[in-house]
């Protein structure tokens, strides 16, 4: 695994490792779009400055240990969203990959490109054989990404994740080494 991972995408924008400097900037994106990922995402309600500083304190011993990265998904020199893997299965050569744009940035392909980029490098640079993705069965725009990019609907798992005082089922697609070769 490389040690500080960062990629280019179009647009002038590039996803680069989180930086514990960038805690105060990161939590005042999420305050300002507190309601637009509550919707979706179980840790946004209630997330606090400290939890954004301890997130990314994680992030930096997830990347040390070799478990997968956090990036800050970065338009000029701002922090619009944030994509990466929850950790890296490698007995099994699999990662799960999640992410979250701010609601202003969204409609422009970006996490479409973040999202390519991550799975490449995963597929590419760590040869690993399957990336995972799930989402909330309501959230279309995050489902159309890995749609997009051809992951294959695997299922619904039923009541998978609490948001709030609901339960909510997310479906799950998945990418092949095989597939992601196979369509490049």
């Amino acid at each position: 695994m490389t040690a500080s991972p960062s990629f280019e995408l179009p647009d002038d924008r590039r996803l680069r490792v989180l930086e514990e400097s960038d805690a105060v900037e990161l939590h005042a994106l999420i305050e300002a779009n507190r309601a637009h990922l509550a919707q979706w995402m179980p840790w946004a309600a209630g997330q606090s400055p400290q939890d954004t500083a301890q997130f990314i304190r994680s992030t930096r011993r997830q990347l040390a240990d070799g478990d997968g990265i956090q990036t800050a998904l970065i338009a000029n020199t701002a922090i619009i969203g944030v994509a990466g893997f929850h950790g890296v299965d490698w007995p099994n050569r699999a990662s799960s990959l999640g992410y979250w744009l701010a609601a202003d940035a969204q409609g422009r392909g970006t996490m479409t490109h973040a999202v390519r980029a991550l799975v490449e490098h995963a597929i590419g640079t760590w040869e690993l054989n399957r990336v995972e993705i799930r989402a909330d069965v309501a959230n279309l725009r995050s489902r159309a990404i890995p749609e997009r990019l051809g992951f294959k609907l695997e299922g619904t798992l039923r009541q998978a994740q609490r948001l709030g005082k609901r339960y909510g089922d997310q479906v799950v697609y998945a990418m092949l080494a095989q597939e992601w070769t196979a369509e490049r």
